[in-house]
């Protein structure tokens, strides 16, 4: 299951505005519009309740959710929330498909350059690192994430070196 990131529309979920609402705990089961269920709060924290609809888990703002005779309630059915929420993704899946191919600049999680991609092989992606084709690592395509200042990846280059120099001695010792 996909933990989305949103940024829907206040059209799309417009909740009865509560300053408190006590019903928006972990466990609750939310309902819709008709009264259904759309599924259940596994989290809350920070003013944000993670929204587990069985296919995805979906943060919305604590304030997001008005009050039911049952407990908390969204406007949105199951199949609406879970149709907005694939409909980003696929958005998203296409917006990195555009971005990820050979030739392009890749920074890393900080915004500070990574590397060029040399070449996408199913899910790996080869970068040299800083250019430098003598200085390769492979990522996975979930690695990274298409924004609007261009191709980034999930990870810094902090952590990349970490994890390079975690597997660097099991792969010197492979050979012995």
């Amino acid at each position: 299951m996909n933990i989305a990131k949103l940024a829907l529309a206040s059209v799309a979920l417009i909740a009865t505005p509560a300053l408190a609402n006590d019903q928006v705990v972990a466990g609750a089961t939310v309902t819709g519009p008709e009264g259904n269920a759309v599924g259940t709060i596994v989290q809350v924290e920070n003013g944000q309740a993670v929204l587990d609809t069985g296919k995805h888990k979906v943060p919305l703002g604590v304030d997001m959710y008005g009050q039911g005779e049952t407990g908390p309630t969204i406007t949105v059915t199951k199949a609406q929330l879970d149709g907005m929420i694939d409909a980003q993704l696929a958005e998203a899946a296409a917006k990195l498909d555009a971005a990820l191919v050979a030739g392009a600049s890749a920074m890393d999680a900080q915004h500070a350059p990574l590397g060029t991609i040399l070449e996408i092989d199913g899910n790996n992606v080869i970068i040299a690192r800083g250019g430098d084709e003598a200085n390769k690592v492979t990522l996975l395509k979930e690695h990274f994430t298409a924004t609007d200042h261009g191709l980034m990846a999930l990870l810094t280059n902090a952590q990349i070196d970490a994890a390079m120099a975690q597997s660097a001695p099991a792969a010197n010792g492979a050979g012995q």
